[in-house]
């Protein structure tokens, strides 16, 4: 079995390299070559933690796995970040696990790469202002991914803690970008496309706030009652999203079904988009929304670009089991 610790991963996977492995996956999805199996995901009762498991099968790529962990809120105090996860790897002919590859930027890589397809497939061409809603660990990510998807001319944000907004100033930085602290009102005035990456039990961001023209990419809420924008903004949007089943449960898109203001039917899975079987956004005007649950798959394809790297560099550890 190989395993590619933790501390390896900065040095081998690049986002292009998860991008690209997302960007496959969400293709091989929509032509029902790959499958996400049922998520389980519980409150442990311990430490305030969220633990669970996600996993499928790629039939084109053979890559066949699960990825465990789940949420520590207290982490930062023990100098650990709050997402702790692993993915397992098995070989798709005979069963015998593979691989273990540390899964903790692995996570904040995919998920940023998701909602940057979903910039690079549905924003606006003209797309030039940036807004970003959180400023938590994850938000760095998001922001780094998604400049590379438009010509934006600068970036607002808002935090409910606006001392945290330092860490998107910092990236706005690297890239020769102004960054503004804004209001809300001022976010969806101004923002041509908006990432929200909180973890919010309740809407942040109202339909009344956003302008015609809007990209949303909705990425912090993947469990049961969380919440980042109303649910009348999602019902004025064309929603598209990783995996319909799992955003109507869990997703930003549970309020808006369970209000009835939005069917199952009419979500696009984005992956349809990249495979060239939905034309995506059809007008100037037309809000659209991804709705970034986050799968199992797009852990098992940027874990197997890992391990293929590790293995061409020579620094997988392997193990006899």
């Amino acid at each position: 079995m190989i395993i590619v610790p933790e501390r390896e991963i900065a040095s081998l996977v690049t986002p292009a390299d998860c991008f690209s492995a997302v960007e496959n996956v969400f293709a091989a999805m929509a032509r029902r070559s790959a499958s996400n199996f049922p998520v389980v995901r519980e409150a442990l009762g311990h430490a305030d933690a969220i633990y669970g498991f996600k996993s499928g099968f790629d039939r084109e790529s053979l890559a066949l796995g699960l990825k465990s962990g789940g949420f520590w809120p207290g982490n930062a105090s023990r100098g650990l970040t709050n997402h702790q996860s692993t993915i397992f790897l098995f070989d798709a002919d005979t069963g015998q696990c593979r691989a273990m590859v540390g899964g903790n930027l692995l996570t904040a890589l995919r998920t940023a790469a998701a909602a940057a397809i979903s910039t690079k497939y549905l924003a606006r061409q003209d797309a030039e202002v940036l807004g970003m809603i959180g400023a938590g660990h994850q938000s760095a990510f998001q922001l780094r991914a998604a400049l590379g998807q438009r010509p934006f001319k600068r970036i607002v944000g808002w935090n409910r803690r606006p001392e945290m907004l330092s860490r998107l100033a910092d990236v706005a930085t690297e890239h020769g970008l102004p960054f503004e602290a804004v209001d809300l009102d001022r976010l969806g005035a101004e923002a041509d496309v908006i990432i929200t990456i909180t973890s919010s039990f309740a809407p942040i961001l109202k339909a009344s706030q956003v302008k015609p023209g809007t990209h949303l990419a909705c990425m912090g809420t993947d469990t049961k009652g969380k919440q980042e924008v109303e649910a009348e903004l999602v019902a004025a949007a064309t929603v598209f999203t990783d995996e319909v089943a799992q955003c109507v449960s869990i997703g930003e898109s549970q309020h808006a079904v369970a209000q009835e203001l939005v069917r199952p039917t009419s979500i696009v899975e984005i992956g349809r988009v990249v495979a060239g079987l939905h034309p995506g956004r059809t007008s100037g005007e037309e809000v659209t929304l991804f709705d970034g649950t986050g799968v199992g798959l797009q852990d098992l394809a940027v874990a197997s670009a890992v391990v293929n790297l590790a293995v061409a560099k020579c620094v997988a550890v392997q193990i006899e089991i």
